[in-house]
């Protein structure tokens, strides 16, 4: 493992600051002993937090960065910070200076970088934010687009379904994901032509190593009774920021029950076992991690309020990805794409 590529990691974009991303970086190195690291930022912060982790400093290569993607600034904006932890880590990647790039900073901005340095992979017409969400499976799903695209026809819903796919086989380790489209209904003829005609190619798609099993509604998506779930990007993130906040809505709603008498403190006191599992599911820090999928290179978004703690599942994320080559994955199956689009382009699959 020794030979793998090194990771580069934006240490300066957690709202944590620092520490809390050398923390985490230590700590997935911990579980992937062989990794190293190219760390961009302020070279003497680095430094004094590396103090605390001399297992990492002895993997890892510090570079400094004359400055720092704000989260207030618009893409346009921080495209010009060439000098910028964010910019340098991705054009690390663009080198073959590393294979993968981890930031908690803007994703507007990450966004914006990656696309612009890396282009999207043949056979791609546009990347997509992917995540997994927790489930009342025994898997997560993965989900996709989640703000990276605001509006997608049939043919960049097909690719999502595609690379998402490919993403579920490695984290999930499945064979043939279940994959779906996020509908206003599950009858075939509800929701948009897009909608439609992406189900249509997607249900023809039998060479592909996925399982394309329709439509389903934003009621469903934590049942845990698909593994891909796919959606334009405006769809998908409003979908996963009221997931969010339902999540802090139920867990600040049991702590005011628990605390409101003396019988409901009691009550907690009894409960606190399953308190904890409930904690455990829905701490986002143990899901974090979005990919940018369908460019020619891995780019992995950390949640900007990640702990140490998500910060290393962000960066294991990334050596998952690393490991089981996902851009050659996502290259094998997007050429069975280009079949099912040769067929589209002849009206056997109406595409818009």
């Amino acid at each position: 493992m020794s030979s793998q590529p090194r990771i580069a990691i934006d240490a300066m974009g957690g709202d944590e600051g620092v520490r809390v991303m050398m923390a985490g970086v230590a700590l997935a190195r911990r579980r992937h002993d062989g990794l190293r690291f190219i760390l961009f930022g302020d070279e003497a912060r680095i430094k004094a937090a590396l103090d605390s982790h001399p297992n990492l400093r002895a993997a890892s290569e510090v570079v400094h960065s004359d400055s720092v993607v704000e989260g207030s600034d618009k893409p346009s904006v921080a495209i010009r910070k060439k000098r910028s932890s964010m910019s340098m880590a991705i054009a690390a990647v663009k080198a073959g200076d590393a294979g993968a790039a981890v930031s908690a900073g803007n994703t507007g901005a990450l966004m914006a970088m990656a696309k612009l340095a890396l282009r999207t992979m043949p056979g791609v017409d546009r990347p997509a934010l992917a995540a997994m969400l927790p489930t009342l499976g025994d898997n997560d799903v993965v989900m996709l687009d989640l703000g990276a695209n605001t509006e997608c026809d049939a043919r960049n819903l097909v690719q999502f379904g595609v690379m998402g796919a490919a993403y579920a086989r490695i984290a999930l380790d499945l064979d043939r994901p279940r994959v779906r489209l996020l509908n206003i209904g599950t009858e075939e003829l509800k929701g948009t032509d897009e909608i439609r005609d992406a189900a249509a190619i997607l249900r023809a798609a039998e060479m592909l190593p996925l399982s394309f099993e329709g439509f389903t509604e934003g009621d469903k998506i934590g049942r845990g009774d698909v593994d891909v779930i796919v959606c334009d990007g405006f769809s998908g993130n409003v979908a996963l920021k009221t997931a969010e906040g339902t999540a802090r809505f139920v867990t600040d709603l049991l702590r005011k029950a628990f605390t409101s008498s003396l019988r409901s403190k009691i009550g907690f006191l009894i409960s606190k076992p399953a308190m904890h599992l409930l904690k455990h599911h829905l701490d986002p820090n143990n899901h974090n991690g979005a990919v940018f999928l369908g460019l020619n290179g891995v780019v992995v978004k950390s949640h900007g309020s990640a702990n140490d703690k998500g910060v290393a599942n962000a960066v294991h994320v990334a050596a998952r990805l690393l490991e089981e080559d996902i851009t050659r994955r996502i290259a094998a199956d997007m050429a069975g794409v280009a079949a099912l689009s040769a067929a589209a382009s002849k009206q056997e699959f109406p595409v818009k």
